[in-house]
């Protein structure tokens, strides 16, 4: 059979566990996005991505959902992302993608004149101290994450009180992966971190995430917490104008924001790989995506 879309999810994500309430609420969200994409009159599956046995030529697309491992199998991932380029089209797009991966992209967005936490990178290899790379930076409390990551994987709050118990950790890391500096942003604890979410081109709706007590850390597998949002014209525009920027087509973004220690508006990510979009919070949302992707097959 051939399939208009496969929605793409990870093999521990694919059969739901009725107890668990994180599957719960995935299987939630992918099944908005099922359902809306056959409205759309589209032939859809579910699949996880590394699925041995499915040939990807049996599909027009493949749509990028729930693939929450391919930052831990990085290698894996490319060489698959790869062959299935050259066998069906990919939302977003394999090029973003690529591009997305790497939180090198923001040296791009910042060119572009929109505001981003400042970001001090620390390229593979670099023999330097972690204590050194701080005092470079003239910060006294940073965040410390590598340049492709994902549900804070290695993500260190990083201060001179901690610095020496982290040194091994960071050169070990060094060895394998280019890492970056933020300053910590003291927002994240007073008001939590705003995601908005833009679906073709146009800001959907947005949620504020905040860290549980005693953490920095907003992903609810970390003990986050997740709230509705009102997005002020300001937010708004911020967020499309960010996505305008992008070299690439963009059927769906998060744009992760907060407003810096200087008090800006200030990116801190764009997720445009797979991205958690917040749908049960508005479920209209999964329909804007399936008419933009459906518009798209078309057009082919």
């Amino acid at each position: 059979m051939h399939f208009d879309v496969v929605v793409l999810t990870k093999q521990a994500l694919l059969e739901l566990d009725a107890a668990d309430w994180y599957s719960k609420q995935v299987h939630q969200e992918d099944g908005l996005v099922i359902n809306a994409l056959e409205k759309q009159g589209l032939r859809v599956t579910r699949k996880a991505w590394d699925d041995p046995d499915f040939d990807w030529q049996h599909t027009s697309s493949l749509l990028f959902r729930t693939t929450w491992d391919y930052f831990d199998r990085y290698t894996e991932f490319s060489h698959w992302l790869k062959k299935v380029t050259s066998q069906t089209r990919l939302f977003n797009c394999a090029e973003l993608i690529q591009w997305n991966i790497d939180k090198h992209y923001l040296r791009f967005i910042a060119e572009k004149g929109i505001n981003i936490v400042k970001t001090h990178y620390i390229e593979m290899g670099d023999r330097r101290t972690l204590a050194q790379c701080l005092a470079e930076t003239g910060w006294t409390d940073a965040i410390l994450k590598p340049v492709v990551s994902g549900s804070a994987r290695h993500t260190y709050r990083i201060s001179s009180a901690n610095v020496q118990e982290l040194e091994a950790t960071f050169a070990e890391l060094l060895q394998q992966e280019s890492m970056l500096l933020q300053p910590f942003q003291h927002a994240v604890l007073a008001e939590g971190e705003l995601s908005l979410m833009v679906i073709d081109g146009c800001f959907s709706h947005a949620i504020r995430k905040t860290p549980q007590k005693g953490d920095f850390r907003v992903q609810d597998d970390h003990g986050g917490s997740v709230h509705p949002h009102m997005a002020s014209h300001e937010e708004q525009q911020f967020a499309e104008k960010a996505i305008a920027a992008i070299p690439f087509d963009v059927l769906y973004a998060r744009v992760d924001i907060i407003r810096d220690n200087a008090g800006k508006l200030a990116i801190m990510e764009m997720e445009m790989i797979e991205p958690e979009l917040f749908f049960r919070y508005r479920p209209e949302a999964a329909d804007s995506l399936a008419s933009g992707l459906a518009r798209r097959l078309v057009s082919l």
